[in-house]
């Protein structure tokens, strides 16, 4: 058990970098003008992006033509990555280690 922890802690690392790069890749492509996000590579992209950056988008809604979400969007991500994950492995390993084996 004590080994599916870990695992499972970078597997959900993994992803979040995974969909961090797919974040970036979306937000580049949304510069060029002339994507048909219908044609299937672009359709797929946001597919997987889309539900995320719309719960932001009801948030913060586009200022001057500009999309703020997706800086939302990754800092959240960021914050899970980097502060929340590792305070709860810290908080698991602690749990295990006090109980007997």
């Amino acid at each position: 058990m004590s080994s599916l922890i870990p695992l499972l802690f970078q597997t959900i690392v993994t992803f979040i970098n995974i969909y961090t790069a797919l974040l970036f890749i979306r937000i580049l492509l949304s510069w060029f003008p002339n994507i048909n996000w219908f044609d299937p590579p672009f359709s797929i992209l946001s597919q997987l992006t889309d539900p995320y950056l719309n719960v932001f988008r009801s948030i913060i809604p586009p200022l001057g033509g500009l999309d703020f979400s997706p800086i939302l969007a990754l800092l959240l991500l960021q914050v899970v990555q980097s502060a929340i994950l590792p305070s709860v492995a810290q908080l698991l390993a602690g749990m295990q280690s006090g109980l007997p084996m």
